[in-house]
């Protein structure tokens, strides 16, 4: 006898309770061998499914939608969704969720971590440490940047830039400048204690550049060859928004050249490859996509990506949207 449950897959591994949640609701297919699937493969695991679990590594495109016509709901297990196509999404009337708000704290951290690893010159330090390069004090061994008291501009003030900001106002004592597609309100921007600025301007005046801006075709590049050229030569700049940001062969040059003192990178274009050059220069701090990754938080992802698909199978619509939301389901 086969199930009334809706079908939904699940496309990357997992915690268990999280499937176990979503068992009681729905015919589960899951993925926790975590094979990574190309388009054709996605499209065959989707067929007959009528929700998905995903992560930023599933592109949902026409293409899918088209030959996935029973599709009714994606649930991303991220803040990001430029792995959906949302205007292809919404023309079909297919649901897309995101995570927002559960992750904000905790990549805030990781950010001001990576600022402060970039600044400080920590991987630079420990490869030479590793290497067993160190013989002797020297007064200019890996002299990095302070953080205190230095100018922290931040492109990019959602929730997660005002935890940056937050964090370098009032933890460092540093000036805070930003700048935005539209400004803060007086108290937010008194609660952060941030300033808002033109984009030159904080590129010219900003010690460390923090991005935390979403990734769409217009914000493809913020920072390319002439953006860099603005900045100090002593200034850092940290990528924790989504790689394409960022023109990372650009990058590579600058840093090799000395154009910026250093960089710290959580995500790259075409990511889980990384551009090679960047590989090979010593002032860079790279990891691997993992702003969000502490198990608390990951869980509230999970889950809140799961009570989405849970709330949408049980008649009351969406928690996070991030397309229309069919009037049925509403």
């Amino acid at each position: 006898m086969s199930s009334s449950k809706p079908k939904i897959l699940v496309a990357r591994a997992v915690f268990p309770e999280t499937l176990a949640r979503l068992a009681q609701h729905f015919e589960v297919e899951s993925n926790q061998a975590d094979e990574t699937w190309s388009k054709d493969q996605l499209i065959a695991k989707l067929q007959g499914k009528q929700g998905a679990f995903t992560t930023g590594s599933e592109r949902i495109d026409a293409a899918v939608l088209d030959a996935c016509p029973e599709l009714k709901i994606c649930a991303n297990m991220a803040v990001g969704y430029n792995n959906f196509d949302v205007d292809a999404m919404a023309a079909r009337g297919v649901l897309g969720t995101n995570a927002p708000d559960v992750l904000t704290e905790t990549t805030a951290d990781f950010g001001f971590a990576l600022l402060m690893a970039t600044a400080r010159r920590i991987t630079e330090s420990e490869h030479f440490l590793r290497a067993g390069k160190w013989e002797k004090w020297s007064y200019d061994m890996f002299a990095g940047s302070d953080i205190h008291g230095s100018t922290l501009g931040i492109i990019g003030m959602g929730r997660i830039g005002q935890g940056i900001a937050r964090r370098g106002a009032h933890g460092f004592g540093m000036n805070v400048i930003y700048h935005n597609r539209s400004r803060l309100d007086a108290a937010l921007e008194a609660e952060c204690k941030a300033s808002y600025v033109g984009k030159e301007e904080l590129l010219k005046t900003a010690d460390h550049v923090v991005l935390v801006v979403p990734y769409s075709p217009a914000s493809h590049h913020t920072i390319g060859a002439a953006e860099i050229a603005l900045m100090k030569p002593t200034a850092t700049l940290v990528n924790i928004a989504r790689g394409g940001i960022v023109d990372d062969a650009a990058l590579a040059v600058a840093l090799r050249e000395k154009r910026i003192a250093a960089a710290g990178l959580d995500v790259f274009e075409g990511e889980p490859k990384v551009h090679p050059d960047l590989l090979t220069v010593p002032n860079v701090v790279l990891t691997p996509h993992i702003a969000s990754a502490t198990v608390p938080t990951r869980r509230a992802m999970a889950d809140l990506a799961a009570d989405n698909l849970i709330a949408w199978g049980t008649g009351k619509g969406p928690l996070t949207p991030v397309t229309p939301v069919p009037a049925a389901t509403k």
